[in-house]
């Protein structure tokens, strides 16, 4: 995505669990455990593991994957690819873009 799409964006942040799920991301170290992480030589700089999100949000990963998509469409997640897994991470530059544009915009 090159611009921000607010309407995107809304509905993105429409459902509580994918709220949550960027909430998790901010500071991943508080909900995550990062022991397979470090054995691996990842850091929550490259993102956590959906796997890991899937468990911590207990519901379906065919759910979950729908939910990291939307993010990842409206530009609210990076995804990162590392051998057999995807990382997910917060797409800082787009949230401080959408929150300026609440805040003077809107």
């Amino acid at each position: 995505m090159t611009h921000m799409e607010p309407a995107l964006i809304y509905k993105a942040l429409s459902n509580d669990t994918r709220r949550q799920i960027l909430e998790w991301l901010k500071n991943p170290a508080e909900y995550f455990d990062d022991t397979p992480y470090v054995r691996e030589g990842i850091s929550f700089q490259t993102g956590v593991c959906v796997s890991d999100i899937q468990i911590k949000s207990g519901l379906a990963q065919s759910v979950i994957s729908s939910y990291l998509c939307t993010m990842l469409n409206a530009g609210l997640l990076e995804s990162e690819r590392v051998g057999k897994w995807t990382f997910y991470r917060r797409n800082e530059k787009t949230i401080r873009e959408f929150a300026a544009y609440i805040q003077n915009d809107l």
